[in-house]
């Protein structure tokens, strides 16, 4: 399975997904969390299946790293699905969510103490600018969704504001995972099938404590309209449907990543997911008809440029075509 292979599995099973997530959000906003646990049961039976043969392979890392790996996976899992039930709109939620690159920027000169080029100091400022106008465009539209009531407008745009700190939180803990991540790696080599599987596996004794909400959506999606699948030709709520398409495709998804990162340099799978997520945001909008203003669109192409300007695919692209030059010259 070749790079050509994966950039199709994570266009395909990636976009597929958010297509999937907001056909579920639409109709349940509060599903995040049946979702989440579906995600992480399924990507752990497989894991138990074919990574440790059924429990009997040893982890090449120790455990109790996996644990603290777990524990700020599932709280970043938890918290970004969580995020939809307080007026993020599934747009802004995507833009957020590329802000990666600035916390990661921020932690790795706090922690690891490095030092970055004036270029990934401008790139990080536009994606920070980027986010800034697409939020603040946000904010406004809640407001005027709820002009009809005082109080009823202030609530609404309180919850949307906790929906904001959620998401900075889990962008911040997503940061603080990668660089653990990648001490560990450093230390006892890439496992990455591997920390895939506890990644997913070990937080679900967690899920217990959202049981009563992960069982009032399974009655709730159990309620939902019934529609018969063509090839099985078996009947099922609408709704499992959906959220069977989100869980498949999140395992394509997660595979193409990792065949990417086995396949290619780091620049080609961060340009790769930054296109993707830009198509799965277009999409979104497009298709769902997501109220989305000129400026979100400024806001949008800012966060694109930076993020590209981060990964210096223009100096990648310019000394490609040097080469290229130099070989048509020795010819």
């Amino acid at each position: 399975m070749g790079p050509a292979f994966a950039v199709v599995l994570v266009f395909v099973g990636c976009c597929s997904n958010v297509v999937s997530l907001e056909l579920l959000v639409r109709e349940f906003p509060g599903c995040g969390n049946i979702v989440t646990f579906a995600q992480f049961l399924f990507i752990a039976l497989e894991g138990f299946v074919f990574q440790t043969n059924f429990g009997r392979k040893k982890p090449a890392i120790p455990v109790s790293n996996y644990v603290i790996m777990v524990t700020m996976f599932f709280t970043v899992s938890v918290i970004n699905n969580y995020a939809l039930n307080f007026n993020i709109a599934m747009p802004l939620h995507m833009i957020f969510r590329s802000g990666s690159l600035i916390a990661n920027m921020i932690l790795g000169i706090i922690i690891l103490k490095k030092r970055y080029s004036a270029s990934k100091y401008l790139s990080i400022a536009l994606v920070s600018a980027g986010i800034f106008i697409c939020t603040i465009m946000s904010a406004r539209q809640v407001n005027v969704a709820n002009e009809g009531s005082e109080e009823e407008g202030f609530y609404s745009f309180m919850r949307w504001l906790v929906g904001i700190a959620m998401l900075t939180f889990a962008l911040l803990m997503s940061a603080r995972m990668g660089i653990f991540q990648e001490t560990l790696y450093k230390q006892y080599g890439k496992h990455s099938k591997e920390a895939l599987f506890y990644n997913h596996f070990l937080p679900l004794p967690g899920f217990l404590l959202l049981s009563s909400d992960i069982y009032s959506h399974c009655v709730h999606f159990s309620q939902s309209a019934p529609v018969l699948v063509p090839v099985v030709g078996v009947t099922m709520p609408i709704m499992w449907i959906y959220l069977l398409i989100n869980i498949i495709t999140q395992y394509v998804c997660i595979r193409g990543v990792f065949i990417l990162t086995t396949e290619c340099a780091s620049l080609t799978v961060t340009l790769v997911v930054t296109l993707r997520k830009f198509l799965s945001l277009i999409f979104s909008i497009i298709y769902f008809q997501n109220p989305f203003t000129p400026w979100h669109w400024v806001g949008t192409a800012v966060v694109f440029i930076g993020t590209l300007l981060y990964t210096e695919v223009w100096s990648s692209v310019q000394a490609a075509l040097r080469r290229a030059d130099k070989e048509k010259k020795v010819e």
